[in-house]
């Protein structure tokens, strides 16, 4: 996609909150960024952090209440999902965004079969009848790599394994061939083996189909194997986000760095220890006026008790355009950055 060219997905100052018996949780905090068409942007950070809430507020899939939009902006095309109707948002579910959540298992309805699962969406929003939905179906199984497609579409969930539920839910994200495909930690469950080969389907399915994707994940190996670009989140708001080589090899946010150095090493000595992060992430009972990572940090400084800091353009970026973080310490040298 040109430069220049209209984003697919553009976010901006996203706000969600959830109100509770104990008060009302601020969950996401003023979040804003855009998607190109045919690009992966890949969102990181520890659970709790916002990310899989960030991205059920895009279209409307948290409960209300308790969960409300705040504010924000969430331009799709040149739609504003936050103001359009209940029955408009939910002919963009799986028609323009497709969503492939966690947990296949849970998420497949057990009494259905996987055919009429995946044909379901077809009918309803491609308005295919049953013949041209079937046959739309056993592409999809095929398209993920489901041997036996045709037969396989009679089979209920149960029948199949962590990996092949993984698939089908990924087929039922595409069937309408959406123009954004959010992955919310699609391969969390999956063993390694099944993990490959769910990656490999992604990036050959990018490649096919020429579809932005959003991928959430904690896994900062997977983000360095599919991401083009990296979102990192923290007491929920971004704290930093880039290019992912340049995000890898020169992280400014202290927090960023510290994931980083969570990852374990094949170089690095036998018996050393992996690396924490000390301490919890914060509770969100108010809208942050300070760091919410400065009880974590280890290069606090006074002006992060007092003062959020807002995102800013990281100077002489050395491999690209479009890395900024929100801190208030400046990182050594950004030769020495990923070392200190």
């Amino acid at each position: 996609m040109p430069d220049g060219a209209a984003p697919v997905l553009d976010v901006r100052g996203l706000k969600t909150v959830f109100r509770t018996r104990g008060g009302e949780i601020h969950a996401v905090n003023s979040v804003s960024f855009h998607l190109k068409r045919g690009e992966v942007l890949g969102v990181v950070g520890e659970s709790g952090s916002g990310k899989s809430v960030t991205m059920m507020s895009l279209i409307g899939l948290l409960p209300s209440p308790p969960a409300e939009i705040r504010g924000g902006e969430v331009m799709l095309g040149d739609r504003d999902l936050l103001k359009i109707d209940a029955e408009e948002l939910r002919q963009v579910r799986g028609a323009k965004v497709g969503f492939v959540f966690q947990d296949p298992m849970t998420s497949l309805n057990p009494v259905f079969t996987v055919g009429m699962q995946i044909m379901e969406p077809l009918r309803e929003h491609m308005g295919l009848d049953k013949q041209q939905a079937e046959a739309r179906a056993v592409e999809l199984l095929q398209l993920v790599g489901i041997p036996d497609a045709a037969k396989r579409l009679k089979s209920y969930p149960h029948q199949f394994s962590g990996g092949m539920r993984q698939r089908v839910m990924i087929a039922i994200a595409l069937a309408c061939n959406p123009d954004v495909l959010i992955a919310d930690e699609p391969t969390t469950a999956l063993d390694v083996t099944i993990q490959a080969q769910i990656l490999e389907l992604v990036k050959e399915l990018r490649q096919k189909l020429g579809m932005a994707i959003i991928w959430i994940t904690h896994d900062l190996g997977v983000i360095a194997t599919v991401a083009d670009r990296v979102m990192v989140m923290y007491g929920g708001q971004v704290v930093e986000h880039g290019p992912v080589k340049e995000l890898f090899a020169f992280p400014r946010h202290p927090y960023t760095r510290a994931l980083l150095k969570t990852i374990p090493s094949i170089t690095g000595h036998r018996e050393a220890r992996l690396q924490v992060i000390e301490g919890q992430p914060p509770i969100l009972n108010a809208t942050p006026t300070a760091c919410p990572f400065r009880a974590r940090c280890p290069h606090a400084m006074e002006i992060c008790s007092r003062e959020n800091p807002a995102r800013r353009a990281v100077d002489a970026a050395p491999l690209g355009h479009g890395h900024d973080v929100a801190c208030h310490w400046s990182p050594p040298a950004l030769h020495e950055a990923a070392h200190a």
